[in-house]
């Protein structure tokens, strides 16, 4: 009597977090550059009472900056590139001759981008930013609860009586586990990027003329001057 009632405690207990690990499972799995806000559907109203408390805190905006320049020798860009990302306490995430990413404090992404656009002519700039937060909120939910099951497991692994009991309960530990590791991976992977932005450099190579290409320059500018003065 007292096996079978732990079993139908188990059951029930089984069941509740495998809706929720169901969900969680398909939450994690998205790329996070495509992490959408979820339908209210998908919350009870425990969770919207937790959310209403999560309100007033720091909003998550990941800031991307795109960049696109001509310079002389990308090899040489890439030198003060490294030294502008140290400036700004950040660090050079991507290194290549036509194509580097570097990382800055959010804070200092203006300035950084100031000083690249020192080091040669930028034909292209796009900066955009990504809000994150309900999505962070989200994943700070699902790890409270996924916890708070865990607890209660790990209670009823205490009071487990056979080997049968002791591998159900074990085996749902495990999953939990999983899913908590993966909660917490996605969100310090939001810290991570809120705390610092992302610059993608990408070069063009300014092409020197040569011999003749010289020569053909001074003439062409002896003959502007006839015509043209300012």
């Amino acid at each position: 009597m007292k096996t079978l009632k732990f079993l139908i405690i188990l059951g029930v207990l089984t069941t509740t977090i495998s809706c929720s690990r169901n969900y969680n499972k398909a939450l994690v799995s998205q790329d996070l550059a495509n992490v959408k806000s979820r339908p209210a559907l998908y919350l009870d109203d425990n969770e919207y009472q937790n959310k209403d408390e999560r309100s007033d805190e720091k909003r998550k905006i990941i800031f991307n900056a795109d960049i696109s320049m001509t310079v002389l020798n990308s090899d040489s860009a890439n030198i003060q590139v490294e030294k502008i990302s140290e400036q700004y306490k950040g660090y050079i995430n991507t290194i290549g001759s036509n194509r580097t990413v570097i990382r800055v404090k959010s804070d200092h992404l203006d300035d950084a981008i100031n000083d690249l656009s020192q080091l040669g002519k930028i034909t292209r700039k796009n900066v955009s930013g990504t809000d994150f937060t309900a999505s962070y909120q989200d994943y700070e939910i699902r790890l409270e609860n996924a916890t708070k099951s865990r607890n209660r497991y790990l209670e009823l692994l205490e009071k487990a009586e056979t080997v049968e009991e002791i591998i159900k309960v074990e085996k749902e530990l495990e999953r939990l586990n999983n899913t908590i590791d993966l909660m917490k991976g996605q969100m310090n992977r939001i810290d991570h990027l809120d705390a610092f932005s992302t610059i993608t450099i990408n070069y063009k190579i300014k092409k020197k003329p040569g011999i003749l290409g010289y020569i053909g320059l001074g003439l062409y500018h002896s003959v502007k001057w006839l015509f043209v003065r300012n």
